[in-house]
């Protein structure tokens, strides 16, 4: 049982002291002592404190250690697990970093030296400074909102608190911290922003045969692969020989590679799949390797000109944009003959182009998402279910209205003319 009890005491130079303490046992029946200036803070203490030793939640490491400690370990397990290659990558732990030290426990040196040219202000509120025990849903509520006016979007600042929520997580797995109080804290989006949120917009057929026009044999054979497998771009860079099955006609998908050219294995279980080709695809592929001297089963099927992988920006940069600057250019030559040049569109509209034409052709929603290498098929469905034919819903709508609304043209309903009282008084 927590008890409260005035103390006083005399410092060095002889002042008298006073403070209310706050002695508590924990969970381990260890007595443990907190000072605060006020009886009142120390009540309410009291109350906390017994609530979550009898729940089991109470950790009396939450009471010395920081959020910013807290923020340093975690960074500090994620550089351990990426040396064990423990499902951690480069990119991961530097956005981690970069959620950490710019909103988190903002470092005003990493950003000056991360930003020095850059529009973005210094954001100085975060909650480094708060010890895990007074960390509350208020708090964190109150971080959201500020970050919020700092101009921070709707999807970023939802990004920021998920990065919060996995540190805290961290935190309970060392026993530093009994509850996540950041579980429940949502980011609410505008209704103008929910509104006016993009779908995905597939190029169109019509596009892709205008751009796959005006590729040359190299770069002809890329678009295909991307196009007709949907595959990421960079489990698109990570594919091998070995991976094609010209027998079967199809593609193992189990491996990545990032932008630092260190290969993994897909992000989730579901992103190891093996997805048809057409044989478009499979006689692309065979000229591509009769023409490449890059054709033993390891090696890579779309490497840069020394074998190894090909950076996604330099290639997109090299290859993929002057696409729509031809077609701009035979257009402004001779406007008779060449349309307009499509809208441009980014090398991930081809898994978006990929995934429709799925759609078109029927296949089950669980194939696509298959396919796709979703890890369920709810997030399959949040992204594309739009694209789902509109004409088999309007079937649909007209099988139910027959199993319970009569066939044949309807009387139009007869309504008795309602008498003025003055023109037509009643007799009695």
């Amino acid at each position: 049982m927590a008890t409260v009890r005035k103390r006083s005491w005399k410092t060095a130079k002889g002042e008298t002291r006073t403070a209310w303490a706050v002695d508590y046992p924990d969970v381990g029946g260890k007595w443990q002592r907190q000072q605060f200036a006020s009886k009142r803070e120390a009540d309410d203490f009291r109350v906390k404190i017994e609530g979550e030793v009898r729940s089991g939640t109470f950790r009396p490491e939450a009471s010395k250690i920081t959020v910013k400690e807290v923020c340093e370990l975690f960074l500090e397990d994620c550089e351990e697990r990426l040396a064990r290659r423990e499902r951690m990558t480069r990119a991961s732990l530097e956005w981690y970093q970069g959620q950490v030290y710019n909103y988190i426990c903002p470092d005003k040196k990493r950003f000056e030296k991360n930003y020095k040219f850059g529009p973005r202000a210094f954001f100085e509120d975060g909650i480094g400074h708060h010890k895990l025990a007074q960390l509350s849903a208020r708090i964190v509520s109150d971080f959201r909102d500020r970050v919020r006016k700092s101009d921070l979007s709707v999807s970023s600042t939802r990004k920021l608190l998920t990065t919060l929520r996995t540190i805290l997580n961290f935190a309970i797995s060392k026993d530093l911290l009994g509850t996540n109080v950041a579980a429940k804290v949502k980011v609410v989006a505008p209704r103008h922003e929910r509104k006016n949120r993009k779908r995905v917009t597939p190029p169109t057929p019509e596009a892709m045969r205008r751009i796959m026009s005006v590729t040359d044999q190299d770069t002809h054979v890329k678009l295909v692969v991307a196009a007709t497998t949907g595959v990421r771009a960079g489990e698109f860079h990570a594919l091998r020989w070995k991976h094609f099955d010209f027998r079967k006609m199809e593609v193992l998908v189990e491996t990545r590679v990032d932008r630092y050219g260190e290969e993994d294995v897909t992000k989730t279980e579901a992103g190891d799949r093996e997805i048809p080709l057409s044989q478009t695809a499979v006689d692309e592929l065979k000229a591509w390797r009769n023409r490449t001297k890059y054709s033993k089963p390891g090696d890579l099927v779309f490497p840069n000109l020394e074998g190894k992988y090909e950076a996604h920006d330099n290639m997109v940069k090299r290859e993929f944009d002057p696409l729509f600057k031809k077609l701009a250019k035979l257009h402004s030559e001779d406007p008779d003959k060449h349309a307009p040049a499509p809208k441009r569109f980014n090398w991930h509209a081809l898994r978006h182009f990929a995934v429709s034409c799925w759609i078109d052709a029927d296949l089950p929603p669980k194939t696509i998402q298959t396919f796709a290498g979703h890890s369920t098929l709810a997030v399959t469905m949040d992204i594309y279910g739009h694209l789902f034919k509109k004409a088999a819903h309007n079937d649909a709508m007209d099988a139910i209205a027959k199993t319970f609304v009569a066939e044949g043209p309807k009387r139009p309903a007869q309504r008795r003319a309602r008498r003025h009282p003055a023109a037509e008084p009643r007799s009695h």
